[in-house]
């Protein structure tokens, strides 16, 4: 620790004795060379994969100290901190699941780090806690989430997950008794966990990087485990089961990768034990279903790109008994397909706004639900049978508000409401449109406060994501808040790969089509000049996840286009991605260089064979952690190394590497808001 200290102390007095940055840290490069496919790579940091070796743990600390030493008491930090916290810090709630009379749901209260669970007895009881994660870690890094509730709201499930991991532990509670029962499944990564009516036999789904995921049956109380399903499937197949709202059936739900272009769809009846059936299994179309009673209802985009909805009756559930009830509509992308009360909830997308229209289960319109403004909605929940659901919307400056809605009435109140500081009529959120390298129109939502001067010189922060369909809507963002009230705009952009407009959307920004994600998200960058919103001297952009391969790759091939780049928990090395953590998730949307074909798209892109020796980069900002369990850390540990190996010096490369952070969250309040005021500090550093 005081080795720690003594550097930080040096780096500090250099960065305050020169305007110029701190000498990088240094990096050893030991250059691995390997051949695919007739082309020569080379590797000088592949040491650097090794996240438990003492090199590399000493590396990560002078990382630390070197970002500290760089951003120091970043002015521009401060900037942003308290008004961030002022946004964060407030009384928060999930969105709750109904049983019996009671409402159970997650909150956190003004001054707390972490949600609780609590339970409420009707809709205006007091609120009762149940599960309370503060005591389970001294640094407030372990947290809590609900899981399923029994149809009498005598028992539910938990799990416990420490830091940012994906593996958690399930836990059974006794609602009544105010005690946990059964013995716990171990951590792990698991799908689908589910309690029978007598809480006595649990079902989950279980994955393991060798072998993937498999169903098991154990006694609540512990004891052996029953595979029931999943032999013969590999570690890219993803499995998940759902137990259906009256305990009748149990459907297994196997994905071949993330948004994958093919699923399995299987259904036990739990009653009779009778053995699994297959509803379909050989069509490479994309569905997934849930049980309404003895209806199994299917969402699928079989001869549909934009999906539609069809039934069968569980008793002969193939394909060719399937009836349609909600066909695709052309204009407007399914999202989601949701089952309460007696109806069937389809929400929409058209032209990149939420719509929801309820159905009975031969397909007739009933209603519509409407939205105040552009947004973003959380997915209507309940059970088949209650007509107590719920829902929830934001939007930029808008916090969420979570409405409980009758099914029979068309009756919505509010259940909860975020009571963000903050008022949505001081800003503007417009969509606007702008063509793609290839002609493609491409919708971006800008937020800003009303008064901003398209002069060119706004600080701009343009995200994006581009793929696995999922969407970038306007959602409730303390950052665009603290951002856009500093003078600042910020833009969000709904590039191909994404879910925005259905499956044709998606395939267009993936495996040999995956140019275009970056292409589109280039234009955006050029759009936001040419309108005068700003220039590339004020232009940053971010992205989590695969949105850190979007702007890292976008940063490699037009680093003119933008002065600083915050890259956080990203994929970069992408000839090695699938070989690490459940990667292989991720080939039906990427591809694999084990495969010639496939190695030539990807090698074209990836944004760690891509990086120059001598080229002026834009300032880079590197995140990641132990604790992501999901996109393994190496990439931004690598990627933090070459650059500042090779870059031009004259801008910051750093990194900032969290223990316990990870793609699950895992920090506590106080830590979030530092980490988001230091992202958002080191970005109008270089862009104001």
């Amino acid at each position: 620790m005081r080795h720690v200290k003594i550097i930080i102390a040096a780096l500090l007095l250099a960065s305050c004795a020169t305007t110029s940055l701190p000498p990088r840290p240094e990096s050893k490069q030991q250059i691995v060379t390997e051949t695919l496919h007739g082309v020569e790579i080379a590797d000088p940091f592949r040491w650097l994969e090794d996240q438990q070796s003492p090199a590399t743990r000493d590396w990560i600390t002078r990382q630390n100290a070197y970002t500290d030493a760089v951003l120091g008491k970043n002015a521009d930090e401060a900037r942003f901190h308290d008004r961030v916290m002022a946004l964060l810090n407030t009384d928060q709630y999930g969105t709750p699941a109904y049983a019996a009379g009671r409402y159970f749901f997650t909150h956190r209260a003004v001054g707390e780090d972490l949600f609780s669970i609590y339970m409420r007895e009707g809709a205006n009881g007091r609120d009762v806690l149940l599960i309370d994660p503060a005591p389970l870690s001294a640094d407030h890094t372990t947290s809590v989430g609900r899981g399923a509730v029994s149809n009498d709201g005598k028992w539910m499930t938990y799990f416990i997950r420490k830091g940012g991991a994906d593996e958690v532990e399930w836990h059974f509670f006794d609602v009544d008794a105010k005690k946990d029962i059964g013995v716990p499944l171990p951590m792990a990564r698991y799908g689908g966990v589910s309690l029978t009516p007598d809480a006595k036999t649990i079902y989950f789904t279980r994955f393991t990087k060798e072998a993937g995921g498999r169903v098991y049956k154990r006694a609540i109380d512990g004891g052996a485990e029953e595979k029931i399903f999943g032999d013969g499937y590999g570690p890219e197949a993803f499995i998940n089961t759902n137990i259906s709202d009256d305990d009748h059936y149990l459907v297994f739900i196997v994905s071949y990768g993330s948004a994958a272009k093919k699923s399995e769809l299987y259904i036990k009846d739990l009653r009779d034990d009778s053995p699994i059936r297959t509803v379909i299994k050989d069509l490479d179309v994309r569905s997934s279903a849930q049980m309404a009673g003895d209806t199994l209802v299917i969402e699928t985009n079989w001869n549909a790109p934009n999906e539609r909805v069809l039934v069968a009756n569980a008793a002969n559930p193939t394909p060719e008994n399937w009836k349609e009830i909600i066909p695709e509509n052309p204009k407007a992308a399914i999202q989601d397909v949701s089952i309460a009360g007696d109806r069937v909830y389809v929400s929409y997308l058209e032209d990149v706004k939420p719509r929801v229209i309820g159905y009975d289960l031969e397909g007739h319109r009933k209603e519509e639900i409407t939205f105040p403004t552009v947004g973003s909605l959380a997915s209507i929940s309940g059970t088949w049978g209650s007509p107590v659901a719920f829902y929830s919307f934001s939007s930029f400056a808008l916090p969420p508000t979570i409405y409980q809605y009758d099914t029979t009435t068309g009756q919505r109140t509010v259940f909860a409401q975020r009571n963000a500081p903050v008022n949505p009529d001081d800003f503007t959120v417009e969509q606007v449109w702008y063509p793609s390298k290839d002609g493609t129109r491409i919708p971006m939502f800008l937020f800003y406060k009303k008064g901003l001067r398209r002069n060119g010189k706004n600080p701009t922060y343009l995200t994006g994501y581009g793929g696995f369909l999922l969407n970038q809507l306007p959602n409730f963002s303390p950052r665009s808040i603290a951002w856009a009230e500093q003078g600042g705009l910020v833009a969000t952009a709904n590039l191909r790969g994404g879910g925005e407009f259905g499956e044709k959307w998606h395939h267009a920004g993936m495996l040999d089509q995956k140019q275009n994600t970056f292409d589109d998200f280039i234009a955006a960058g050029e759009y936001l000049a040419r309108e005068h919103y700003t220039s590339p001297s004020h232009l940053g952009i971010a992205g989590n996840s695969n949105g850190g391969l979007l702007v890292s790759t976008v940063a490699t091939q037009r680093p003119d286009l933008m002065k600083a780049v915050v890259c956080s928990y990203p994929l970069i090395d992408m000839i090695r991605y699938h070989q690490f953590l459940v990667a292989k998730f991720w080939v039906p949307e990427y591809g694999s260089s084990e495969s010639e074909e496939q190695f030539r798209w990807i090698y074209a892109y990836s944004p760690y064979q891509h990086v120059k020796q001598g080229a002026k980069y834009p300032a880079m900002l590197f995140i990641t952690g132990d604790a992501d369990t999901r996109v393994a850390p190496l990439h931004a540990r690598k990627m933090t190394a070459l650059m500042q190996a090779w870059a031009d010096p004259s801008r910051p490369v750093l990194l900032r590497y969290h223990e316990a952070g990870g793609h699950s969250g895992g920090e506590p309040l106080a830590v979030q808001v530092k980490n988001l005021a230091e992202e958002m500090g080191f970005l109008w550093w270089q862009l104001k």
